[in-house]
């Protein structure tokens, strides 16, 4: 049986792929800074680990989530804050765990998008590529949520927004569902990219929103400058070819709703 460690083992991510492991008969370490039943305590940002860093020495609670792992599927985040940092301690922990693979959850077209939390993405994963760990990285088109939150900060607002921009989103459960195959299966590098089969219009997101909850206000189109939106429009969010994803952001919605 395969020991794997879900860091971000109580998010977004990180609850369904814990779910699909323990499905699958692995043994699952959910990992969390916070105590509760079945989880694994230990901080990975602690002030403690960044002085025990300092000399020389590793955290003590850190090591004993790491002790006896086969995989460790990393999805926690700081949303950006401290992300890199966090990544680096995991994958030192890795290293001295012995681990035989470390699954990585990114994002598509990081490279292009100049925000923060992109640029920290693409850092994780050159700092991955050259750690020599054994890996796997998995890029993904942006989650259903993710879209849908576009909307749900305007929801009270008398017109609803859609910048002029185009999303592929995937449902999180599909993405949990492949992070769950890609662990035991051993490490196989940068894996092609996954995304949802849909592309759509924000336009056409705030549109199948707004019938979701009930409100007739008019979604109105406009046109943002700036190189994250220029990016977004060149349409580097996308996979091309045959999607992953199958459940629709119109199923998605309807899913959600009583």
């Amino acid at each position: 049986m395969t020991v794997i460690l879900v860091t971000g083992a109580t998010g977004q991510v990180g609850v369904p792929t814990a779910a699909a492991l323990r499905a699958a008969g692995h043994e699952v370490r959910a990992l969390s800074r916070h105590a509760g039943p079945g989880l694994t305590v230990a901080d990975l940002l602690s002030g403690g680990r960044d002085a025990a860093a300092a000399r020389g020495e590793s955290d003590g609670a850190v090591d004993a989530a790491f002790a006896g792992v086969d995989t460790v599927v990393h999805l926690a985040t700081t949303n950006g804050r401290r992300d890199v940092q966090l990544a680096q301690t995991v994958f030192d922990a890795s290293r001295r765990a012995g681990i035989q693979n470390l699954v990585l959850i990114s994002i598509v077209g990081i490279e292009h998008l100049p925000v923060d939390f992109y640029r920290q993405r693409v850092e994780i994963e050159r700092r991955l590529l050259g750690s020599g760990l054994p890996h796997t990285i998995q890029r993904a088109t942006q989650f259903h949520s993710l879209v849908e939150r576009l909307f749900t900060a305007q929801r009270f607002s008398p017109v609803f927004v859609a910048p002029a921009l185009r999303f592929q989103p995937i449902d999180v459960g599909e993405v949990a569902l492949k992070l769950a195959a890609l662990a035991p299966a051993g490490p196989q590098g940068r894996m092609p990219d996954i995304g949802g089969p849909e592309q759509l219009t924000a336009r056409q997101i705030g549109r199948s929103w707004a019938r979701s909850v009930g409100s007739r206000r008019p979604v109105v189109g406009v046109r943002l400058p700036g190189r994250t939106f220029a990016a977004l429009g060149a349409g580097y969010n996308f996979v091309p070819g045959e999607p992953y994803g199958r459940i629709t952001f119109a199923e998605y919605l309807a899913a959600r709703r009583p």
